[in-house]
């Protein structure tokens, strides 16, 4: 199982560096623009926003490459449990105020992730 967790993990700091790349770098090009399903117009608008989103995303991710490296593995432990719950919750709150699916792209893998370290 701590085969499965790691794996897990890194797939979700994967998924936070895509994030983030999209949020702060692709947001007014079309991939940005289809994936969240806005105009230009309001892109250019809300780029800053999303810039700093992507930020948060960022932070999501280098905590979990953290974990996934640090060579203590009980503090590796803390650091992966500490940034998954971070997800779940982002996942949790995104699909409540903006779109349902967030939580199975962002919530869901970092819970399956969550479980398998937890259960390893």
């Amino acid at each position: 199982m701590g085969f499965v967790a790691t794996v897990l993990a890194a797939l979700v700091a994967l998924l936070h560096v895509w994030f983030m790349i999209l949020e702060m770098v692709l947001w007014t090009k079309p991939i940005g623009l289809k994936t969240f399903r806005q105009s230009a117009d309001k892109a250019r608008t809300t780029a800053v926003l999303a810039a700093n989103q992507g930020l948060y995303n960022g932070f999501l991710a280098a905590g979990l490459i953290w974990g996934l490296i640090h060579p203590d593995p009980a503090v590796a432990f803390q650091i992966k449990s500490f940034f998954l719950a971070c997800v779940v919750v982002a996942g949790a709150y995104g699909a409540w105020s903006v779109n349902r699916k967030i939580l199975v792209i962002q919530g869901l893998p970092a819970a399956l992730a969550l479980a398998a370290l937890w259960l390893s």
